[in-house]
């Protein structure tokens, strides 16, 4: 069989461009190594991140993305768990950030929140362990290991999306792929490799001076309440470039420096999630390499618990804890390289894939089939 598109990978940045292909009526195949997704794109919080974008692109992307998982949970029936972003203000300097950041035009329809107010927003919260904070309403929810199967087998049953799980792909080659199943043939090719930097495109992937990106999370026992939102913490506003590009980020950096060193060494920042049995997913830490070491630090945990408890108290039991990569690039946030022009290579290296994804595809697609 002959197909209009080729994906190389069936994480989400692979099933996004199936889905854009999918939508204009290509005849598509996602071809992928393993059985089911197993890497970042089940390894992370599920949250769509919108506010603290980096203005320009990436924000814009972020919003065409959430409002296509809007309309995914309508039609593939894919469930969000919970809307909006909560980020506490433990410090002056951070409040004064989130003040500069919703006086901007990406600010506009966020709310700036008393202390009393912040903490009446999140049951569990003390007025007197935040100074204020900042509430948008944009964030979505999912989660991650359920919603990628049952993506997949809506392009399967929706729009006959051919699936290969447990095919390995050798080479590209304009219009073939060769793969441990025998070739492919495709009038256009997308590799989405993920964080795997050598089997494909090397030489690509390493004019971009990509990295890994080692990660470490835990999930805790049902704490007894309930988040209204998901929630982040001031170490965060150092992570996201609609943040850190403004003025006041660097007296906040400056005080975060002396106050937890040790918890920027190890790029850690809290973002905390809820599941719908309960419990929470708490992370992350950040850790490069190209070939990160597969184990986790108990004394990283403990970084990212401190920040949870600083906030809440007592964490509840963890009841686990994994690892995960991703590709990490400086300077990009994503890239789509043209080794032939009927191939191209796409990239996110800024752990923002389902928060950018679908856009990325619908852009790739556009391009590629251009009329």
């Amino acid at each position: 069989m002959h197909y209009d598109l080729a994906v190389v990978g069936a994480g989400i940045i692979g099933l996004a461009h199936a889905l854009a292909a999918a939508r204009r009526g290509l005849r598509v195949v996602v071809i992928d190594r393993d059985r089911q997704a197993n890497g970042a794109s089940i390894r992370n919080f599920g949250l769509v991140v919108v506010t603290g974008q980096a203005p320009g692109i990436s924000r814009r992307r972020a919003e065409r993305t959430r409002e296509i998982w809007l309309d995914l949970a309508a039609e593939a029936g894919l469930d969000i768990l919970h809307t909006g972003k909560l980020v506490a203000a433990r410090r002056p300097e951070a409040l004064a950030v989130l003040e500069a950041f919703s006086a901007g035009l990406d600010g506009r329809e966020c709310r700036m929140l008393t202390a009393d107010e912040t903490a009446a927003h999140q049951p569990g919260l003390a007025a007197e362990r935040v100074v204020g904070g900042l509430y948008s309403p944009f964030e979505l929810r999912v989660e991650s290991r359920d919603v990628l199967p049952r993506l997949a087998a809506f392009l399967g049953e929706r729009h006959a999306v051919e699936f290969r799980l447990g095919v390995a792909v050798s080479s590209v080659e304009p219009t073939a792929l060769q793969t441990s199943d025998g070739p492919v043939h495709a009038a256009r090719i997308v590799v989405c490799p993920g964080d795997d930097l050598t089997t494909l495109c090397r030489e690509r992937i390493a004019h971009y001076g990509v990295r890994r990106c080692k990660l470490q999370m835990l999930r805790l026992a049902d704490p007894g309440m309930r988040l209204n939102s998901a929630l982040v913490s001031d170490l965060s506003l150092l992570r996201y470039g609609g943040y850190t590009g403004l003025d006041e980020a660097a007296a906040l950096k400056q005080r975060l420096m002396r106050e937890c060193p040790l918890a920027l060494d190890n790029g850690v920042h809290l973002i905390v999630v809820q599941s719908a049995d309960g419990s929470l997913i708490v992370g992350d830490s950040h850790h490069y390499a190209e070939t990160p070491d597969p184990f986790a630090s108990d004394a990283v945990d403990r970084l990212i618990l401190d920040e949870y408890a600083a906030l809440f108290g007592a964490p509840p039991p963890v009841i686990a804890r994994w690892t995960g990569t991703y590709a990490s690039a400086p300077g990009n946030d994503c890239f789509s390289d043209a080794p032939h022009r009927d191939v191209r290579l796409v990239m996110v290296t800024s752990g923002t894939g389902a928060s950018t994804c679908f856009a990325i595809g619908e852009e790739t697609v556009a391009d590629l089939f251009a009329v």
